[in-house]
């Protein structure tokens, strides 16, 4: 589990490419420090597993579905990526709940820049709009951030120069992909309305 604050711009040492999966090995000082086998690292906003790691630099395989699900398949030798070590208990939730379950790529569609922020414009695949509300939380290659607008197939982000400075956001340009999550919390609600409507119906059959 994560919250979506970034720790560390990392970058991609290597990439080799296997029959149904890639194997990335990435560099992070800060997420390596005290890092084994077996552990998660939030890249751009996915869950990985540390495979190997020595020194500063830490390796994780991405299998076939990753690739699909996210924008990890279009990273190569150099790339920057935002890392995060999961949150432990009793620490502070710094962004809000984050699974590093990526659920759809959106496309930057447009960057707005003033002298203390920036708003960008993302577009919003098909089916996530319902799960996407004016000042809720949604999470961009790994970024908490809240949304300023909400449309029936974009949202509006607010860049604060920490996150431009400190994240991949700060680089990413018109037509380049990110990862999105949308809130979890959005998504277990409409399961359990959508199964109480479910059963109301049925007990009002059962008395019929």
């Amino acid at each position: 589990m994560f919250t979506g604050i970034v720790e560390e711009l990392g970058e991609i040492t290597a990439v080799e490419n296997l029959p149904d999966a890639s194997r990335f090995r990435l560099r992070g000082p800060v997420v390596t420090e005290g890092v084994g086998h077996g552990d998660s690292i939030a890249v751009n906003g996915v869950c990985l597993t540390v495979v190997e790691h020595e020194g500063d630099e830490f390796t994780a395989d991405v299998m076939a579905e990753t690739l699909n699900r996210s924008s990890l398949g279009a990273l190569t030798v150099g790339s920057r990526v935002n890392l995060e070590r999961p949150t432990s208990v009793g620490a502070r939730l710094g962004g809000h709940i984050v699974q590093g379950h990526v659920d759809a790529v959106g496309t930057v569609v447009a960057r707005e820049p003033s002298e203390n922020w920036e708003i960008v414009k993302v577009s919003l695949p098909a089916g996530l709009s319902r799960y996407v509300v004016e000042k809720g939380s949604i999470t961009v290659d790994g970024v908490s951030l809240t949304v300023v607008d909400a449309g029936p197939d974009y949202f509006t982000i607010s860049l604060i120069p920490t996150t431009l400075a400190l994240t991949t956001l700060g680089i990413k340009q018109p037509g380049d992909p990110v990862n999105l999550e949308v809130d979890i919390i959005a998504k277990y609600v409409e399961r359990l309305l959508g199964g109480r409507a479910t059963g109301s119906v049925q007990a009002q059959e059962a008395t019929q």
